[in-house]
C-alpha cells in the first residue's frame, strides 16, 4: 500500500512537471508579449510524435530526438508565424486555433506515420548520458532537471533586453515600434522558442507513458495549458509554476471525494471552467501573476 501512494505521489510530480514546462514556455507569448494562443498542444504534441517516430523508426537517442522535435516545431511555427503575427486580436487568436484543428487532424489521420487513432506503442524509456529513466523515481529526477533548465534559460531569456523588448511590445507596440524595435522579428522568434520549449514537454510525456495517440493533444489540451497561466499568472516565473501545481492537484482531490469515474472528468471540466472565469472577473493577474491579459 505504501508503494502505491509513492508511485502515485510520484506520478503527480511528474505531471505537474511537465505542465510546469508546458506553462513557461506559453507563458512567453501570452505573459510577456501579450500573444494569446490557442495552438499550444500542437506544439506538445509535434514534440511527442517526431521524438517518438525518431527513436522508433531511425534509433536515434533520446537528447538527439528531442532536439529533432524541438526542430520541427521551430520550423512549423515559423511557418505559422510569419502570415498569423501580421493579424492582431482575435483574428491571430483565430490562426492558432486553425492550426491546432490542422496538426490534431494530422495526428489522426496520417495512419502511415502517426497510426491515427490506434496511436505509437512501446515507446523507449528516455536514456540520457548512459543513464535510462526506468523508474518513477528516476523519471522524477529527469523531469526535474529539465524543469530547472528551462527556468534558468527563461529566466535568462526575460532578464535581458531581448525580454524587456517584449514586454514592451506587450505594453505598448506602437512605441515599441516607434522606438526602432523590429516587432514582427521579436513577435517570430519569441513564437519559435515557445514551440520549441513546448515540444520538449511533449518528447518527455511520451518517454514517460510509453503511448501517444491523438486525444492527448487536443484544443481541450491547449485551453487547459493556458488556463494554467491565466489562474496561476502571466508576465513572471512563479505564475505558472503554481498554477500548475493548483491545475494539477484540484482534480485530484476528486479522488478522495469518491466521485464516480463516469462524473468526474465532466465534474473536472465544470470546475476548469468556474475556476477561469472567477480569476478573471475577480483577479485577472492570476494568483502571482504581474500581467492582466485581456
Amino acid at each position: 500500500e505504501s508503494d502505491r501512494i509513492v508511485n502515485y505521489v510520484l506520478h503527480i510530480a511528474i505531471l505537474i512537471t511537465l505542465y510546469i514546462i508546458l506553462g513557461q514556455s506559453l507563458n512567453l507569448l501570452v505573459g510577456f508579449t501579450g500573444l494569446l494562443s490557442l495552438a499550444h498542444a500542437a506544439f506538445f504534441g509535434l514534440g511527442a510524435y517526431v521524438s517518438t517516430l525518431l527513436m522508433i523508426r531511425a534509433d536515434w537517442p533520446f537528447l538527439a530526438a528531442t532536439g529533432g522535435g524541438c526542430l520541427v516545431a521551430m520550423t512549423l511555427s515559423l511557418v505559422v508565424a510569419v502570415p498569423s503575427l501580421r493579424l492582431r486580436g482575435d483574428f491571430f487568436v483565430l490562426a492558432t486555433l486553425g492550426f491546432q484543428m490542422i496538426i490534431f487532424s494530422v495526428f489522426n489521420n496520417w495512419t502511415e506515420v502517426t497510426r491515427g487513432p490506434y496511436g505509437i506503442a512501446g515507446i523507449p524509456k528516455p536514456k540520457v548520458f548512459g543513464l535510462t529513466a526506468h523508474t518513477l523515481p528516476q523519471f522524477v529526477i529527469l523531469a526535474c532537471l529539465i524543469v530547472i533548465l528551462v527556468l534558468v534559460v527563461h529566466w535568462r531569456l526575460t532578464s535581458t533586453p531581448y525580454g524587456r523588448t517584449l514586454k514592451a511590445i506587450r505594453d505598448q507596440e506602437t512605441a515599441a515600434r516607434a522606438l526602432g524595435k523590429n516587432v514582427l522579428w521579436f513577435k517570430t522568434s519569441v513564437f519559435m522558442i515557445a514551440g520549441g520549449v513546448a515540444a520538449i514537454a511533449g518528447a518527455l510525456y511520451a518517454g514517460y507513458v510509453t503511448y501517444i495517440d491523438p486525444t492527448s493533444f487536443t484544443l481541450d489540451e491547449s485551453i487547459f495549458i493556458l488556463t494554467i497561466v491565466i489562474v496561476g499568472g502571466a508576465g513572471n516565473l512563479r505564475g505558472p509554476v503554481i498554477g500548475a501545481f493548483v491545475l494539477v492537484l484540484l482534480p485530484e482531490a476528486l479522488r478522495f471525494l469518491h466521485v464516480p469515474d463516469t462524473v468526474a472528468p465532466n465534474l473536472r471540466q465544470i470546475i476548469y471552467g468556474i475556476l477561469l472565469i472567477t480569476m478573471m472577473r475577480f483577479r485577472p493577474s492570476g494568483l502571482a501573476g504581474q500581467y492582466a491579459f485581456d
